[in-house]
Formats: structure tokens, sequence, C-alpha cells
């Protein structure tokens, strides 16, 4: 069904495939129900209804018929497929000692199509330079803004240099294989040609790692949001590494009400603060901040 609409790729976000309920797939930012014989409508209930046996088939296929070999990625609830992109899982979770150990019954999955998107952080370069160095740099964004798109460009960018400074050894910490989009350790997408890439570290964990074994001068993260991370940062500034990172949020405001970000904010661990504009408008800056929260653009 999804074949015979003949659609543009690059436009298709995700795809949401929920046992019982309509197939519904998120394009150029607006969500549609996915109909036989291969149309797309505006109405959900118009959408064909997944079965149990849709979503076992997929996931059979996109795990190469072999998902037991992806038993750790399936318990953090999501898989990597070959080009990046990520199918997230949901269903019947098997506990032990406090610890997710299995999931089982899997009755939602949520394909999220990764894209890179060459260029896309071109507007951004001139803010986040001062005399040729990198502006420490955190950017806000509500879920489906496109910030993990915006930080993979900035990453290929700043590791391959150009018109506003060098090129410089960069650290990044891809803990859910979406900026590298690594499948069985090999990246899928560009990050440029000085980039060291830890996949599946989590952040904290893998942010110290790379400070001891790469001398980065730049660490790249996604999603920032632990107290655990907290701490990681701040050795990260204590060795004068530049520090790349996302993290969910709409406003300047919104982040100052988050005990982990207003410290930041207060103690001025970054340089620049880009805040988009969020779903529906992915990757389009609403505004540009400086260490001390006022605004440079527009």
């Amino acid at each position: 069904m999804l074949s015979n609409c003949a659609l543009d790729m690059e436009k298709l976000q995700e795809i949401r495939l929920r046992v019982s309920r309509p197939v519904l797939a998120r394009y150029q930012g607006r969500e549609f129900a996915l109909c036989p014989p291969g149309k797309l409508s505006p109405e959900a209930t118009d959408g064909y209804w997944a079965t149990e046996e849709d979503l076992k088939e997929t996931l059979e296929y996109v795990s190469g018929y072999s998902l037991y070999a992806f038993d750790e990625e399936v318990r953090q609830g999501f898989l990597t497929v070959p080009g990046g992109h990520r199918i997230g899982l949901a269903g019947h979770t098997v506990m032990k000692e406090d610890r997710i150990r299995s999931l089982r019954s899997i009755s939602s999955l949520n394909i999220r199509l990764s894209h890179q998107i060459r260029g896309c952080a071109d507007p951004l370069m001139p803010w986040l330079y001062e005399e040729g160095e990198v502006c420490s740099t955190l950017i806000l964004s509500p879920p489906g803004g496109g910030k993990t798109t915006l930080l993979r460009d900035l990453i290929r960018q700043i590791s391959n240099g150009g018109a506003y400074g060098a090129g410089r050894a960069v650290g990044v910490v891809d803990e859910r294989s979406e900026l590298a989009g690594s499948y069985l350790g090999v990246p899928q997408n560009d990050l440029g040609m000085r980039t060291d890439i830890l996949d599946g570290c989590r952040k904290a964990e893998g942010m110290l790692m790379l400070l001891r074994s790469m001398a980065p001068e730049v660490i790249a993260v996604d999603e920032l949001g632990s107290e655990k991370d907290g701490k990681a940062i701040g050795r990260v500034f204590t060795c004068g590494c530049r520090l790349l990172a996302t993290v969910h949020g709409a406003s300047m405001e919104e982040m100052k009400r988050k005990p982990l970000l207003e410290k930041l904010l207060r103690e001025r661990a970054f340089e620049r603060y880009v805040v988009l504009a969020g779903r529906g408008r992915p990757g389009e800056v609403r505004e540009i901040c400086d260490g001390e929260g006022k605004i440079l653009f527009p």
C-alpha cells in the first residue's frame, strides 16, 4: 500500500503500526492514514487497520528473520536497521530485579525514517563560531522538530571544517544509533572525516570514555536529560573540550524550569542556545541566544 502511494520518501518521517488500529504515517509534517489499495487520507478512521500478523511479519523482515540477535536493542525498546532508520517497540515487558529483561507480545511499532540533509545547518554556522573556534551549543526542540537532523549536519561540517573554522576532531556518543545510524558498527550517515563514534553507549559514560581515549576537541550527544549527563558535561568543559548537544524543550523559559538545564544556564556552560520551531516545521530556527540567554537572532 505504501509503495502504491508513490510518495517522496525524503518527506516521509514516520510510520506507526498498532495492533487493531489504523496505520498512520507522518508525511511533510502532517499525519495521514494509509488506505488500500494505496493512498493517504487525513481521516484516521479511513485507514487500514494493522493486524498482529502485520507487526510480526514486519519485525521478522527488519531483523533479517533473526530477532533474537537484537535482544539487547529490543530491551531498550528499539531496533536500528540499515540506513540508520529506527524502529521503536512497545508491548509487554518482562521485569527482573527492577530491570527490563525482555519485550514480548509487541503491539506497536514506530518506524522513524532517518534523513541526512546535507547543508541544513548552513544558516547556523556563522552564529556558532567566534574567532575561528566552535561555540559549545545546546539545541532545544520539541519531539519531531528536527534537532537530531540538524545536529548531524553540524557534526559533519565542524569535523570537515570550512569557511568559519578549521576541521576539528569530533567525538560522538550515539546512544540510540540515530546520529551516525550505525548498523553492525558501520556508520550509515556521513558525520565527517575527523569524527569518532561510540555507538550504543550511554551518554555519561561515553563522554568520559572519549575524553580518555580519543582526545576530541568537540563532543556531540543527542538528548541530554539525566543527572549523570550533567556531571559528565562538567568534566567535558573542565578538559577544555567544546560540546554540541540537544534537549527536549520548546523555549528558553521552559529550559529554566528544568533543574539540570537551569543549572547549565546559570553556570553559562553553553555559549549558544538554538531554539527550533518544532513539529510541523522541522529544522526551522526560532531564535538563537548567547550564553547569558540574550537573543542574538532574530
